[in-house]
């Protein structure tokens, strides 16, 4: 039977407590991209909610043609 490699030393990080803060969720990638721009999203809805609003109502009289 073959023996297994030997395991490497564990060192430990003196630092890592300190570090700690970068693997926070708050700090990722995601969270980042989706506080880019706040409000974004009601603006949408806000904006679409307004154009289909002028579109059925507001618009409904007849067209003049010269």
């Amino acid at each position: 039977m073959a023996n297994p490699p030997p395991t490497p030393p564990v060192f430990r990080d003196p630092w890592a407590k300190r570090e700690a803060w970068r693997k926070h969720p708050v700090f990722s990638r995601r969270a980042m991209f989706s506080n880019l721009f706040p409000g974004f999203g009601v603006a949408v809805v806000a904006f679409t909610t307004y154009v289909i609003v002028d579109n059925m109502f507001l618009s409904a009289k007849p067209e003049s043609h010269h």
